[in-house]
């Protein structure tokens, strides 16, 4: 007795569909699950077996031999229990066989009831590529499953899923609701406004420099003066996102597990701040078998912001070198090679030294000795640091200020000009249109859209030569100075948008050794 049945598990950023064949002949009883699966794979037998005999069903006391196909890729996840189950069924002739392209997804509970699993997004996109015209799954992944167009039968147990199967495979009354109903976005709360920054103009409009061309931040300045809060302002200013890149972005954090609950697509740009303490494999990505995405890749298309820098581990901070210049994450196993998309604006904050207080203009003296200057600032490499295209100093905001409250720019009106010298680059990049920002610019559209007069030429000579600029940063303050000259509207850089770019790597010569 043969049977097969289909499912679906991530690799890497993609989904792969999976043939569950099941055979069931005369012998001991005994399970045998082969076909290169994960630990949580292998404990399948013992679901099945439980959730079988608990939703009312027979449990062959036969051999049982499944293979999941092909069987030479690693399989990992839970998501496999409910097809295993369709299959001993359909082996067994408890259930007939069905001609229509089904797709089967779910992790079984020993009572026979369903729980959700990761990654339904691009298993989806990969099986309706396949042909599959239906899939049953969870109740909890209904909401995700609806962002592809196939037909989605949701269940909340074992039973309910054989009754979608042996009664046409048409939803219920119940589940016809309407799509926009079962598309709920998956919102980020971000309540900071810069209308609530008082002062730091030329904090805020380095970052709205930022935002336009997608140019990563170091902010620098004493505890207090507003470096958390600025860098939490910078989503509000932010381009909305694309309907492609709210796909990719919402399949990263389907494999991650954190639609499981909210559902539906991902409309805002992702901030994340992780903890000083995380590892090297939490931020870029990992895993003993199947890599998943990590920090970097969960605020892909959007902000990664790195509170209190030189708190994280040296070799942490290292490992974004090749993120941030390549905007993708490789990693390597022994069989495979991985790619996870990681294009992110990177924000970064620290003290001028570890008290905070060294070159304040106020009462706090500096305690810090020469030598735990030189390892506080260590932390931050030169080589890191020349891939941070804006170095801004954020001085403590006068008393004054705070005293009068008088109102400021809000975030609204901020990235109405952002969006305006989006739409430039939009239009110039249109070749190229996952990625149309000014801030990856090759050497051939450095000459083709960044070309400097003389004038800027001999200034931006003279800033070279002067802070020990490197190539790259030599190449970064172009970019800079070509968003400089989006936002106003410009079609040539003038000298003027040179001079403003240069402000901001003053502290190349500050902040190395």
């Amino acid at each position: 007795m043969y049977a097969s049945s289909h499912s679906g598990t991530v690799f890497g950023i993609d989904g792969m569909v999976v043939t569950v064949e099941t055979d069931i002949a005369n012998g001991l009883p005994q399970f045998d699950l082969v076909g290169l699966g994960g630990s949580a794979v292998k404990e399948a037998r013992d679901r099945v077996r439980a959730a079988l005999r608990n939703a009312g069903f027979d449990y062959p006391m036969q051999r049982i031999t499944v293979n999941l196909a092909p069987a030479d890729q690693r399989k990992e996840g839970s998501g496999f229990d409910l097809a295993i189950a369709f299959g001993i069924l359909l082996a067994s002739k408890q259930i007939p066989i069905k001609t229509e392209r089904v797709l089967i997804l779910g992790e079984l509970a020993l009572d026979g009831s369903l729980r959700p699993v990761t990654g339904v997004l691009p298993i989806l996109l990969e099986a309706k590529a396949a042909g599959f015209t239906h899939v049953i799954l969870p109740t909890q992944n209904a909401a995700e499953a609806s962002l592809v167009d196939v037909i989605v039968l949701p269940a909340a147990s074992m039973r309910e899923a054989v009754h979608y199967w042996t009664n046409g495979l048409i939803p219920q009354e119940k589940e016809e609701a309407s799509r926009a109903n079962l598309l709920p976005s998956y919102q980020q709360n971000s309540t900071a406004d810069f209308a609530d920054v008082y002062g730091q103009h030329f904090v805020k409009r380095g970052l709205e420099i930022a935002a336009a061309g997608f140019h990563n931040v170091l902010l620098v300045g004493p505890p207090g003066s507003g470096k958390t809060l600025l860098a939490t302002c910078l989503p509000g200013i932010m381009p909305q996102m694309t309907i492609d890149e709210s796909y990719e972005v919402t399949k990263i954090y389907s494999i991650a597990g954190h639609l499981t609950r909210a559902g539906g697509l991902i409309e805002q740009r992702p901030f994340r701040s992780p903890h000083h303490t995380i590892t090297a494999t939490a931020l870029i990505g990992g895993g003993p078998q199947i890599p998943r995405p990590g920090e970097c890749s969960l605020s892909h298309g959007g902000i990664l912001f790195l509170d209190e820098m030189p708190e994280f581990s040296r070799h942490v901070l290292e490992v974004l070198r090749q993120p941030i210049e390549a905007g993708v994450v490789t990693i390597g196993r022994a069989k495979q090679v991985f790619t996870f998309p990681s294009r992110f604006l990177l924000i970064g904050s620290c003290n001028p030294c570890p008290c905070g207080f060294l070159g304040t203009r106020d009462q706090q003296v500096c305690s810090c000795t020469p030598q735990q200057i030189h390892k506080y600032r260590s932390k931050l490499s030169g080589p890191l640091l020349d891939r941070i295209d804006l170095h801004l100093e954020v001085p403590r905001v006068p008393v004054n200020l705070l005293h009068k409250r008088t109102a400021e720019e809000s975030s609204e009106m901020i990235r109405r000009r952002v969006e305006q010298a989006r739409s430039i680059q939009w239009e110039r990049y249109r070749y190229r249109a996952s990625c149309p920002f000014n801030s990856v610019m090759n050497g051939e559209e450095l000459r083709r859209f960044a070309r400097l007069d003389r004038e800027g030429q001999e200034m931006l000579q003279l800033a070279f030569e002067t802070l020990g600029l490197s190539a790259r940063a030599y190449d970064r303050i172009v970019k800079v100075a070509r968003t400089i000259a989006d936002l106003e509207g410009a079609e040539a850089i003038a000298t003027e948008h040179v001079a403003e770019a240069i402000r901001y790597r003053a502290l190349d010569r500050a902040l190395t050794f």
